[in-house]
């Protein structure tokens, strides 16, 4: 059971659960074709989410993420891990098409503000998704865009 006293509120992301292909505005074709692959499994009895990304643009690192429940009902906590020895976290709300992510507020030098949007199809076999970026924290410019496309 999650802190909220049930597993309902991580079963709202059934929906990601699977293998996705991944397309990115990074990669120095966008036209050919996917640039890496993300991951979601359930962790225990739908405890936690485990996300595992790999993607194959040299300055962009291979992930692994561990989502939780959050404080408030509909929102979960994102811890994330890459291979440059990153560690963030976020905050995070899914709505069963409507996925976004919000760096979580902390002191420190390299701290930058970030957040993540994305859309689920109808048909939830793609997700359109951007990451922007504010170096003042109010100025957003996006970052990169994303296309995941379900692979399982």
């Amino acid at each position: 059971m999650d802190r909220l006293g049930s597993n309902s509120e991580m079963a709202r992301l059934e929906p990601l659960i699977g293998e996705w292909t991944v397309e990115s505005s990074l990669a120095a074709d966008p036209a050919a074709g996917p640039v890496g692959r993300t991951s979601f499994e359930w962790f225990g009895d739908r405890a936690f989410a485990v996300q595992r990304s790999s993607v194959d643009v040299p300055e962009a690192p291979d992930g692994l993420i561990v989502i939780g429940p959050g404080n408030l009902p509909g929102t979960y906590i994102q811890h994330y891990f890459d291979s440059r020895g990153v560690e963030r976290e976020f905050a995070m709300t899914f709505d069963g098409t409507e996925w976004r992510l919000s760096r979580l507020w902390r002191e420190s030098p390299s701290f930058f503000n970030q957040r993540f949007s994305g859309q689920l199809s109808d048909d939830g076999q793609t997700i359109e998704a951007r990451w922007e970026a504010a170096d003042d924290g109010e100025d957003w410019h996006v970052d990169f865009e994303l296309t995941y496309r379900r692979a399982s």
